[in-house]
C-alpha cells in the first residue's frame, strides 16, 4: 500500500513538473511575440523609438535587474535548502526573495509615477500628440513592463504560499514540487526581464 502511494506521488510530481514546463513555454511564446512586434516597429520608427527610450531611466532599470538576479539566486538557494531539509534557511531565503521582488515593484512604481507627472500614460492627450513611433514605443513599454509586473506579483503570491506551507511543514524535504515549480516560474520572470531591460533601456 505504501509502495503504491509513493508511486502515485511520483507520477503526480512528474505530471506537475511537465505541466509547469508547458506553461513556461507558452509564456515564452507570449513575450517572444511582443519582442518581435517591438523589433518590427523599432526598425520602422528607429528615430522615434530612440527618443522614447531616452525618456527612460536606465539606472532604475539596472537596479531592478540586480534585484531580480539576486532574487533568482535566493530562490534557487531556498530550493536547495529544502532538498537538504533545512526549513529555517528555506524560509529565510524565500523571505529575502519576496523582499527583493517588493523592491522591484517599488522601483517600477516610482518609474511609472515619474512618467505620469509628465502626463505620459496610455491614452493621455500628451501621448496621443506624440509622433506615431513614440506612441508605439510607450504603448509597448507599458504593455510589456506592466505584463511583467503582473508576473512578478503572481510570483510573489506563489512564493508566499510556499513560505506558509514550508512553515506548516506541508512542503518538506520529501515533498517540494510546488516550491520547485514556483522557483522555475520565478526564473522565467527573471529571464523575461533580462531581455526587457536592454531592449527598452539600453538599445537607443
Amino acid at each position: 500500500m505504501t509502495e503504491n502511494h509513493t508511486h502515485t506521488e511520483h507520477i503526480d510530481s512528474e505530471t506537475g513538473k511537465l505541466g509547469m514546463w508547458i506553461f513556461l513555454f507558452t509564456e515564452l511564446f507570449l513575450f517572444g511575440g511582443l519582442f518581435l512586434v517591438y523589433a518590427i516597429f523599432r526598425a520602422k520608427y528607429s528615430a522615434d523609438f530612440h527618443h522614447g527610450a531616452a525618456e527612460l531611466n536606465a539606472f532604475i532599470g539596472a537596479i531592478n535587474t540586480v534585484f531580480l538576479l539576486i532574487s533568482s539566486m535566493t530562490v534557487a538557494g531556498a530550493l536547495t535548502a529544502m532538498q537538504k531539509g533545512d526549513r529555517r534557511m528555506t524560509m529565510l531565503l524565500l523571505t529575502v526573495t519576496l523582499m527583493l521582488a517588493a523592491l522591484f515593484l517599488l522601483n517600477k512604481y516610482f518609474e511609472w509615477s515619474h512618467k505620469f507627472e509628465y502626463h505620459i500614460w496610455p491614452g493621455s492627450p500628451v501621448l496621443k500628440n506624440m509622433p506615431q513611433g513614440e506612441l508605439l514605443f510607450f504603448g509597448l513599454y507599458y504593455m510589456m513592463t506592466g505584463l511583467h509586473a503582473l508576473h512578478v506579483i503572481v510570483g510573489m503570491v506563489l512564493l508566499s504560499i510556499n513560505l506558509v506551507k514550508v512553515k506548516a511543514g506541508t512542503v518538506n524535504a520529501g515533498r517540494y514540487v510546488i516550491l520547485e515549480n514556483s522557483a522555475l516560474y520565478w526564473h522565467l520572470v527573471d529571464l523575461i526581464w533580462i531581455f526587457l531591460f536592454p531592449l527598452l533601456y539600453l538599445i537607443t
